[in-house]
């Protein structure tokens, strides 16, 4: 059986490059290349340029701008912060499950930590009670992050209200998701937003 534990170990510093770009000689941060309502500069200033760069980059794979997308890059940011690690350093236990709108946090935790499922360093547990929470492995530490519950029950809340306002899976109830993820993505603040277990 697979000890994902002990893989861990294994697998950090094995030829991992020191570049913190692989195709851009640098990410554009300049405020034209992106939409307007996304506050560009501003984020960057509260969260820093490898958050920005993680939620750029997992939004663009998730296929909308979405809330625990968000979640997860600020989560597998926050996580490389309490370790001292790098991207491309840990290896991430996702309890989030495999069924959105929660499991959108999975995508938001492999762009941001580099732990991937292509790399092997990247698994979800197969748990029944699914929640908004990862555990991250880096040599003999770990660390265990859970979205605290008010920010949970404010997101829910926003979304029903969504819902409610223009049903599901229509053209306005997307952009509401949007609208909620970019500011969001503005307003919490990573080091606010979840508990260590």
């Amino acid at each position: 059986m697979f000890d994902f534990k002990t893989a861990a170990v294994e697998a950090v510093g094995k030829s991992r490059t020191q570049r913190p770009t692989h195709v851009f000689r640098q990410f554009p941060e300049n405020p034209d290349f992106y939409y307007p309502e996304i506050n560009v500069r501003e984020i960057i200033r509260r969260h820093g340029s490898p958050e920005w760069r993680a939620g750029v980059l997992t939004n663009e794979l998730h296929g909308h701008l979405g809330i625990y997308a968000i979640i997860g890059v600020k989560m597998g940011i926050r996580a490389n912060e309490l370790l001292g690690t790098r991207l491309d350093d840990i290896r991430v236990l996702s309890y989030a499950g495999s069924r959105p709108p929660l499991s959108c946090m999975n995508d938001g935790l492999q762009v941001s930590t580099g732990a991937t499922v292509g790399h092997g360093l990247f698994q979800v547990a197969d748990v029944k009670n699914v929640r908004p929470e990862a555990t991250f492995y880096f040599w003999n530490r770990e660390v265990t992050l859970q979205l605290k519950p008010e920010y949970s029950v404010l997101i829910q809340d926003n979304i029903a209200d969504g819902i409610c306002r223009y049903g599901t899976h229509t053209e306005a109830y997307w952009e509401y998701v949007r609208s909620l993820a970019i500011r969001y993505w503005l307003e919490f603040d990573r080091r606010e937003l979840f508990y260590q277990l």
